[in-house]
């Protein structure tokens, strides 16, 4: 296995572009990389998906435990010739104060991949020696393979950062890339563009790959990448499901432990345009192994939803394309109409706003799908950002999935054990006593689960008098109160929180569990 670790010394230094670059100047070369993004975020991804025409993969420390992350990364970098690791924030940098257990150096010694430090050199010279000697002497144990020079102002500029590194510092630098325009990918409130709304998409990024392609010195990077350790595999081995392949199973899906793929294939209808996108790669392959079959369609287009048993709408965009989906207005009420009717669905942030009554941005309002009784109101500046923490109420509609032995999955049939779908008529108080779980339910809720998601949105809702029923409580975050998150109301669920299939939150496999539950009542 080869593999590099590309970090920087702070964020906005051209991390995915370098990374995306290389990515892409490797595989004309005829080699087959696989990119894995550190931490939660869905737009890198999609751009290093681009690029290496593979999906890339997240690797999360908030809520993968180091024995998924390292299963993960072993049974998707099993298949390439290298991987590449883009970090986030800095190299040192996690949620802890110290950063000894979740950051981009943690991450770097739990895989054992060379760190290649990104620096943005834009009013920098003999300045840059006394940085890298802070990076490589900070932690003994962590070895800095080189330096890659970004955004440099022309040759002069180069030959001062170059003699300034060998003459202060051991270590190498792999390249230079001069700062041009033409290789910015647009920033706005969450983050990066996504491709599908990047004008010109393929010229932009074979324009990034000849530059950074040109740049770097691709054999030296390789001959790094090749001559890594191989990394430690987990311990203890994460077991493999007889029925779901080993990448679900990498991911901790529950699906693997739980009779939730049994019977016939359930079809799911997921959003996937311009307005939402974010998705995990990971997630989408456990509905598969959960006995799902996805069936894509386009909210600003499609006038109804594909026939589906269940609905999933991911976050993503809707501000941005808030006039088309009003325009659509024959797939909102086809959308309203059958959640009414008792279609279970499941939406997050982006895929909530939707199922508001209205979203408000920068003084325009546009008529959405009506489900939830409040608007989706676009602010400044972000209402909920960062790693949460959620603790389910009795409310939570999905049934908790016992945890059963791979030989004990074959015996269990259809008798899927779950909670009867929710048919309320109107939403209840969040403070009414929740009725008794069903019996089937009971032999399983042993206590109060509690697990970790992120949020990222500008927007809160504004409700119009209705009370809500909530599945979570927030010990951490913002969610959509302060103190509660995941709206129930029927046989939907609908938050701010994005969650990620892990064995602490096997949510795919018991949304599918639940699919197959209101299916049959």
């Amino acid at each position: 296995m080869a593999q590099l670790l590309l970090a920087a010394p702070s964020r906005s230094s051209g991390k995915t572009t370098i990374t995306l670059g290389l990515a892409g100047a490797l595989r004309a070369r005829g080699l087959s990389v696989q990119a894995f993004k550190k931490g939660p975020d869905y737009i890198d991804p999609m751009w290093l998906s681009r690029a290496s025409g593979r999906a890339a993969y997240n690797l999360d420390f908030n809520t993968q435990s180091r024995e998924e992350i390292t299963a993960l990364f072993a049974a998707k970098a099993a298949g390439a010739d290298l991987a590449l690791i883009e970090t986030n924030m800095s190299l040192f940098d996690g949620s802890r104060a110290d950063g000894r257990d979740d950051s981009n150096a943690a991450l770097a010694k739990l895989l054992r991949a060379p760190v290649v430090l990104v620096v943005d050199c834009k009013g920098m010279a003999r300045g840059i020696a006394p940085l890298l000697l802070g990076y490589a002497n900070f932690d003994p144990e962590l070895a800095i393979a080189g330096v890659i020079l970004n955004r440099v102002g022309g040759p002069r500029h180069e030959k001062k950062l170059r003699a300034a590194v060998r003459e202060y510092t051991d270590i190498p630098v792999l390249g230079a890339v001069a700062a041009d325009s033409e290789l910015a990918i647009l920033e706005r409130h969450l983050g990066l563009a996504t491709p599908g709304e990047t004008r010109a998409l393929d010229q932009k990024i074979a324009r990034i790959v000849d530059v950074v392609g040109r740049g770097l010195d691709l054999d030296r990077l390789v001959a790094i990448a090749r001559a890594a350790p191989l990394p430690a595999p987990p311990s203890p081995p994460l077991p493999e499901s007889p029925s779901a392949p080993l990448p679900a199973a990498a991911a901790g899906s529950d699906a693997t432990q739980s009779p939730a793929s049994a019977g016939r294939p359930v079809r799911i209808a997921i959003a996937r345009d311009t307005a939402f996108g974010f998705y995990y790669p990971d997630d989408l392959e456990a509905f598969e192994a959960a006995g799902a079959a996805l069936i894509p369609f386009n909210a600003c287009t499609d006038p109804a939803l594909p026939e589906c048993d269940g609905l999933f709408i991911g976050g993503g965009f809707p501000e941005t394309q808030m006039a088309a989906l009003e325009a659509n207005q024959s797939l909102r009420e086809d959308v309203r109409r059958k959640i009414e009717a008792g279609l279970p669905a499941y939406a997050e942030c982006g895929g909530l706003m939707y199922l508001c009554r209205a979203i408000v941005w920068q003084g325009a309002r546009a008529e959405m799908a009506g489900v939830i009784a409040a608007d989706a109101v676009m602010h400044p500046r972000p209402q909920g950002r960062g790693y949460v923490r959620l603790r389910e109420r009795a409310e939570m509609p999905w049934p908790r999935l016992p945890r059963m032995e791979a030989a004990e999955q074959k015996a269990a049939g259809d008798a899927a054990p779950g909670l009867a779908a929710h048919d309320t008529a109107a939403p209840k108080s969040a403070t009414a006593e929740p009725a008794a779980p069903a019996p089937e339910y009971v032999a399983h809720e042993l206590a109060a689960q509690e697990f970790a998601a992120h949020e990222f949105h500008y927007a809160g809702l504004e409700a119009t008098g209705e009370a809500f029923t909530f599945a979570y409580d927030v010990l951490r975050g913002a969610g959509i109160d302060g103190a509660h998150d995941g709206i129930v109301y029927r046989n939907l669920l609908a938050g701010f929180a994005h969650l990620r299939q892990t064995r602490d939150c096997p949510w795919v496999a018991r949304f599918i569990a639940f699919v197959r539950r209101c299916a049959r009542t």
